[in-house]
């Protein structure tokens, strides 16, 4: 089945279950708009079909790139009028595997036999997308253009691990957002080893190397200020929201200085990096490579370790996606790289310690989010992978993780008493620390740096009695754009939740503040009265969310926030090796492995 890989990743690490069978559907053409003027030339985008009143311009180039260097300014196209209609192509990523995933939705939204079969056919039948290192577009919906007030901007950086994804996929074209008054922005940016790989011959051409996509996000940024009033919007009122790595993306554009002043809010949706043990050229913590020697290592049998950054950019493309699908353990760690400079120091400690550009927040997750990632357990996010054997080898592992103290607090907390129940409550554990606690964690530091802040958990469900995995992992993202379809089951309330959602995220992006009139009222994040908005067909507040569980596992996510601070160049070994392993995404045993 082609089309799993890619859309397996939008189902774990980014875009949902609910946009697939969206994608790559053949359309007509749509008619075009006149002829808009922005800094590179004359473009003219599309009329949407099923609203005349909003325009489409897809696939304009924001930036220009060569393999491994910084972005630069776009490409000018002079005299001629280009055709915006068209997405650009999706940028390089893996295809081919972790197929498990996309059964696993397919089967755990309760469909009834027929429709799995028909989803799985469908999803054979789908057309690879047209891919390219020349990768840098973004898409723009609005409704805005020409006239006298200006509306706010959105800007969505999709998810996918940042290893896969792209900003054109058609589930984030809807119209939901627009609908509602603001002008929607999605961009693409480079992914795995051509976004994140570090080197030290690409270190000594540029002074740094990594962090290639989240440079260009700030590009897509960039653009936007020196664009969006043109389609009418307002370059003074943009949001940047994210999900899964997306919203990863989100809290690591708040922890750059290059793009302070580019956007005003942001809403992070199921991510946020709140710790980083991975440095470009030393190692912080004792089993964890630096960025690049696991550049050097990845690029082995590709180029020897003398190779110029010239040398290393004549590599065939195709050779560098090879190489992701075999060495799968050393792709993990292709994401943002503490560098002094794009990154000057942890995320987590930018956020905690002040070091983070302060906007006004709007965040949460979703209660269900382990379902999909504990059920992958050699999935290279797992918490626990190869989870197996008698209660007393899993409470070792647990305890190698946590601690003794704590893993017995867990244990209790979360139900993981016995082989029948461990498995639910270690679902529940790992969707809070992979998600839940750095949520809270982002929303109390930027409360106390006086920002205003809003909190929830999703928690609606698929109908039925045969689901089982509840509020999932990107569940959401059809409720945020309205981009529901006909293969997944739907409940009679879900249009009034998803009119709500859109309603709360686009008042946010209006004023910073998502409460409005007819919606339930949502109170700003006190760390005291620790009240979250659950968002399901009843919409309810919740105080203490999961507080004793989220507490254990802040205390935790403390520590290995500080154990990196204390960390010195030459950084010194910390005794607590289990613990440290944990920060870097371990569980506490796994290494690298240094044959192919």
């Amino acid at each position: 089945m082609k089309r799993l890989s890619i859309v397996l990743f939008f189902a774990l690490l980014g875009f949902g279950a609910w946009g697939w069978f969206r994608l790559n559907q053949p359309e007509p053409p749509m008619a075009l708009t006149e002829p808009l003027r922005i800094d590179q030339g004359e473009i003219q985008g599309g009329v949407d079909p099923d609203n005349p009143e909003i325009q489409v311009f897809n696939g304009i180039p924001y930036a220009s790139a060569r393999r491994w260097s910084a972005p630069t300014s776009p490409p000018q196209w002079g005299a001629i009028t280009r055709d915006a209609r068209e997405f650009g192509p999706q940028c390089l990523q893996p295809r081919g595997h972790m197929n498990e995933v996309v059964d696993r939705i397919i089967d755990g939204n309760g469909l009834p036999w027929w429709k799995r079969l028909a989803a799985r056919q469908y999803l054979a039948a789908q057309p690879e997308p047209a891919e390219a290192e020349d990768c840098l577009f973004l898409n723009v919906r609005t409704a805005n253009r020409g006239k006298p007030r200006l509306q706010p901007v959105m800007v969505w950086i999709h998810g996918g691990s940042h290893q896969a994804g792209a900003g054109s996929a058609s589930y984030y074209q809807a119209n939901g957002l627009v609908d509602k008054g603001v002008v929607l922005v999605t961009i693409n940016y480079r992914l795995g080893p051509f976004g994140y790989m570090a080197h030290p011959a690409l270190t000594e051409e540029a002074g740094t190397s990594g962090n290639y996509g989240l440079l260009d996000q700030v590009a897509a940024l960039r653009w936007v200020q020196m664009n969006i009033a043109r389609f009418g919007g307002n370059p003074n009122n943009v949001t940047i929201f994210g999900e899964s790595a997306g919203a990863q993306s989100v809290s690591e554009l708040m922890a750059t200085p290059l793009a302070d002043g580019l956007y005003d809010k942001a809403i992070l949706q199921s991510g946020v990096s709140s710790y980083n043990a991975l440095h470009l050229s030393h190692s912080p913590l004792p089993n964890v490579q630096s960025s690049e020697e696991v550049g050097v290592e990845f690029l082995s049998s590709l180029a020897d370790g003398t190779a110029t950054a010239d040398r290393l950019r004549a590599i065939p493309s195709g050779a560098i996606i090879d190489r992701v699908l075999l060495r799968q353990d050393l792709v993990k760690y292709f994401l943002p790289t503490v560098d002094g400079n794009v990154l000057p120091v942890p995320i987590g400690e930018a956020i905690r310690d002040g070091g983070a550009n302060r906007v006004p927040v709007l965040a949460g997750y979703n209660a269900d989010e382990g379902t999909l990632f504990y059920s992958q357990r050699k999935s290279p996010t797992a918490l626990l992978p190869n989870i197996s054997g008698s209660i007393t080898q899993r409470e070792a592992m647990l305890e190698g993780v946590f601690g003794v103290n704590s893993s017995k607090a867990l244990q209790a907390l979360y139900g993981m008493t016995s082989l029948e129940t461990w498995d639910r409550g270690a679902e529940k554990m790992l969707g809070d620390d992979l998600f839940g606690v750095h949520t809270r964690f982002l929303a109390k530091a930027n409360v106390a740096a006086g920002q205003p802040t809003w909190l929830y958990q999703f928690s609606r469900t698929p109908p039925g009695k045969s689901q089982t995995l509840g509020a999932y992992h990107g569940a959401e993202i059809a409720f945020v754009f309205d981009s529901h379809n006909g293969f997944l089951p739907a409940a009679d309330d879900d249009e009034i939740l998803t009119d709500r959602m859109i309603s709360y995220w686009t008042n946010f992006a209006k004023t910073g503040d998502p409460n409005g009139k007819d919606l339930p009222e949502w109170p700003a994040y006190d760390p005291d009265a620790d009240i979250w908005l659950e968002l399901d067909h009843e919409i309810k507040r919740i105080s203490g969310l999961r507080a004793r569980k989220l507490d254990i596992l802040e205390d935790n996510l403390n520590l290995r926030i500080d154990a990196i601070k204390r960390s010195k160049t030459p950084f010194e070994l910390i005794e607590n090796t289990a613990l440290l392993s944990t920060a870097a995404g371990l569980g506490g045993e796994e290494r690298f492995a240094n044959s192919d």
